[in-house]
């Protein structure tokens, strides 16, 4: 806590009152005090870089250079990604990797190359290694993608953790995209990006960054193709990238470059190389395939935050029934839980809360409850008794309870790197499940404080289990919203075995796609939280975790009708849809901004409900490939420099092309478009891309484009699904996929394939089966060929 937090904290006294305030001045004293003791103090260091080979050690895939002051371990693997690791660090133990360490490529093997160096062989990059220890990527034709130079130490001289950098150079044409949810993205342009998950208030008061997902992950795209690169290690760190410049015909490029720095862990590293699609395919493989949200996740959801009771929700849902406004889910906030129990609902206000719940299932609406890492430090309380029996709280260095600040006061915090701890948080969600409660959302899992303005909550020397290896803090935070997550997701998979468990958080890792997805909360006040939005659901998309939203309505304590209207127009599109009212959200329900207000918010709604199909697949397809709902334009194409810049529009899967609106006063914008024809899904004009085209954004509603041929499931009057099938030019062919939900349950069901294609003057749609082509089996309606389309 530095000198502002301080006056922060001093000040929040006066609002958040005088107990709470003084709680979180004194966890911060604490919290200085117990890294005073417990981290060992700077001292003088050493320098090192790896120097010249000495030898070589032949393994399956690869195997071991020996330099003269470090080895490098290096192998292809299975998937086709190339690991290096520097001291001989082997890819495991990991929290990003899903289960083992991909198996090495046996056709992969150690081979010389020039100058006393060597190389490995992959399917589709070749991996050279400098007699020096630089690393280089080449494409199979011996284009370079990447090259890192001898990396650095500096090792404390009397022993310790040593601190580590990795300078990088990639083409000067080369876009930097990824290290997790960047409000400032999707391209990352020059500046350095930290490496912590911080909690958004925080950060937003000191114009930064929101980041409470991170990761040293980078997609790189340049002409030459494209490669994502990630460095595991959960330390702090911080990425400085400069991209490169061109020059222009001279032959003198100035190459781009990211060097990383680390406080500590492992230099170890994967790199996959290909496509946008192979390489998360390739990520997903390594990671882990990501959590398929049940079916009623992927409508629209309402975080109510409101502090009243059974009635007062009641009021709220009855009020979208009312006014014909979608609703999937709501969100509860901390109001509707006992301040003294983590676990248990207030039964004041909500004294018959499983009775309203099984009603509201039955209307088809799921209740969802708010759950944060903290414990209140209550003696009686079960909770605390039970986790200080069982030993499963953090601890600092001289052994003593580590105290934070929750909603309820003092607090503790469960040690989530031990599994004994997890599987014991895992099974306290029984309790809300009892309560009727059909999903989850985590919040503060940085985790940061509650009341000082996103402030660390454990200090950098509190211990952790790290599954038995042991550590602290400085090496568990980042990953410690992924295992919270991860306790949640086992313990429901354990208690209601037949249902996808709904898991959604704000803090995450690499990997934490496998447990959750991701909301990202208070991304900022104003026009430019609707721009941030957008970039941090791009940025954690081609970071693998393609399920993931914020939240529309905002927490800028006022709201302008156009504000509310373009965040909600935007949300309609994203995959995690969550609306939010109440006092700390800033503003009310739709009805309360005015009639006109509420038919284009109905209108962005009735859509959403209308495309779920079409979410449901795409939903299904991220599970099975790792690829995100939302893409950026140049995923297709990452080659056109014109898509490459763009980071105000983006692709919904393979058919639909969204142009949000970002700013004030807007009523027509620009939209560039990929290559192929592509129709203006409001009045149907078709245009031919590649090309810029200027179209109308009117206040009711926002541009889309569907792709020429594209068969896109949509959700028919009758509530069944239906086929939109978007005409293709003449003489080009289309298709689609189609992936049915039986509900919330974990099979798994067949992909249905569709075909589009010109039949003399009519379009003719099949379904390709294992018996051949056929009839379509569902309702097809054919788009695409004047005013009026046509029906088949």
């Amino acid at each position: 806590m530095d000198g502002r937090d301080l006056v922060r904290s001093v000040r929040s006294v006066g609002s958040a009152g005088a107990a709470q305030g003084l709680r979180t001045v004194r966890a911060a004293w604490r919290r200085r005090w117990a890294d005073a003791r417990g981290l060992p103090p700077r001292g003088p260091v050493r320098a090192r870089v790896p120097g010249s080979v000495r030898a070589v050690e032949f393994g399956p895939g690869g195997g071991l250079i020996r330099f003269s002051r470090s080895d490098l371990r290096i192998f292809v693997a299975v998937n086709g990604a190339v690991f290096w690791g520097w001291d001989g660090t082997a890819p495991e133990p990991s929290y990003a990797l899903a289960g083992r360490c991909p198996d090495p490529d046996p056709r992969a093997a150690l081979e010389p190359d020039k100058d006393g160096g060597w190389r490995v062989v992959a399917e589709r990059m070749t991996v050279v290694v400098s007699r020096y220890g630089a690393v280089e990527v080449l494409t199979p034709g011996g284009v370079s993608l990447r090259r890192d130079l001898p990396p650095r130490w500096w090792e404390p001289v009397g022993g310790g953790t040593a601190r580590w950098s990795q300078r990088s150079e990639v083409p000067a044409d080369a876009r930097f995209f990824g290290l997790g949810g960047r409000a400032t993205g999707p391209r990352l342009r020059d500046g350095a990006y930290r490496l912590w998950n911080t909690g958004p208030d925080r950060v937003l008061r000191r114009g930064g960054d929101p980041v409470s997902v991170t990761m040293p992950a980078q997609m790189v795209v340049a002409d030459a193709g494209t490669h994502l690169v990630f460095h595991d290690s959960s330390w702090d760190g911080s990425v400085t990238l400069r991209e490169g410049e061109e020059g222009a015909g001279s032959g003198h490029d100035r190459a781009g470059t990211s060097e990383l720095r680390m406080d500590g862990g492992p230099l170890r590293c994967w790199v996959m190389v290909g496509t946008p699609a192979r390489v998360l395919l390739a990520w997903a493989s390594l990671t882990g395939a990501p959590a398929l949200p049940p079916a009623w996740a992927l409508g629209h959801q309402h975080a109510w935050w409101g502090g009243g009771g059974e009635e007062d929700l009641r009021r709220v849902v009855d009020g979208h029934r009312e006014h014909r406004l979608p609703l999937d889910a709501v969100h509860l906030g901390a109001g509707h839980l006992d301040s003294r129990r983590v676990f248990t609902v207030d039964q004041e206000r909500f004294p018959k809360l499983p009775v309203l719940a099984d009603e509201l299932r039955r209307e088809g609406i799921r209740l969802v409850s708010v759950v944060g890492p903290a414990v209140g430090a209550i003696p009686g309380s079960p909770v605390y008794d039970d986790g200080v029996n069982r030993d499963a709280f953090v601890r600092d260095a001289s052994g003593d309870l580590v105290r934070g600040v929750s909603w309820s006061g003092d607090a503790v915090f469960p040690d989530f790197t031990h599994a004994r701890v997890r599987a014991w948080w895992g099974a306290l969600y029984a309790e809300r499940l009892a309560q009727g409660f059909a999903g989850f959302w985590h919040t503060l899992d940085e985790p940061t404080s509650f009341t000082a303005f996103g402030e660390p909550t454990l200090p950098r020397s509190a211990g952790h289990a790290m599954e038995g290896r042991g550590g602290d803090h400085r090496e568990a935070h980042n990953v410690y919203g992924l295992c919270m997550a991860w306790a949640a997701y086992e313990g429901l998979r354990t208690r209601e075995p037949q249902e996808r468990p709904f898991v959604v958080t704000r803090s995450g890792w690499a990997g934490v796609q496998r447990y959750a997805g991701v909301w990202s909360g208070e991304v900022g006040a104003g026009w430019s939280g609707v721009r941030a939005s957008l970039a941090l659901v791009l940025g954690l998309g081609l970071c693998g975790i393609p399920y993931s939203g914020p939240d529309v309505g905002g927490f800028d304590g006022a709201r302008s009708p156009e504000l509310y209207l373009r965040r909600l127009q935007l949300g309609a599109y994203l995959p995690l849809f969550r609306t939010c009212t109440g006092p700390r959200a800033g503003g009310g329900e739709p009805w309360e901004l005015g009639a006109e207000v509420l038919a284009h918010a109905r209108a962005a709604l009735v859509e959403r409900r209308r495309l779920f199909p079409y979410f449901m697949t795409l939903a299904h397809l991220a599970r099975r490939t790792g690829a995100p709902y939302v893409r950026p334009l140049w995923w297709s194409a990452p080659e056109e420099r014109l898509l490459r810049d763009c980071e105000d529009a983006f692709l919904l899967g393979d058919c639909l092309l969204v142009a949000p609106v970002l700013g004030p006063g807007v009523d027509r914008r620009s939209v560039p478009l990929p290559r192929g024809r592509w129709y203006d899904t409001a009045t149907g004009q078709a245009y031919e891309g590649p090309a810029r085209v200027v179209v109308d954004a009117p206040l009711g509603r926002i541009p889309v484009f569907a792709r020429g041929g594209a068969v896109l499931p949509v959700r028919g009057e009758n509530g069944g699904t239906e086929l939109e099938v978007w005409a293709p030019a003449r003489g080009r062919t289309g298709g689609g996929l189609v992936v049915p939900d039986a509900g919330d349950e974990w099979e798994e069901p067949e992909i249905e394939r569709y075909t589009v294609r010109w039949s003399g003057a009519r379009i003719l749609v099949e379904r390709e089966g294992e018996d051949g082509v056929g009839e379509p089996r569902r309702p097809v309606r054919v788009r695409g060929l004047g005013p009026g389309g046509g029906q088949m």
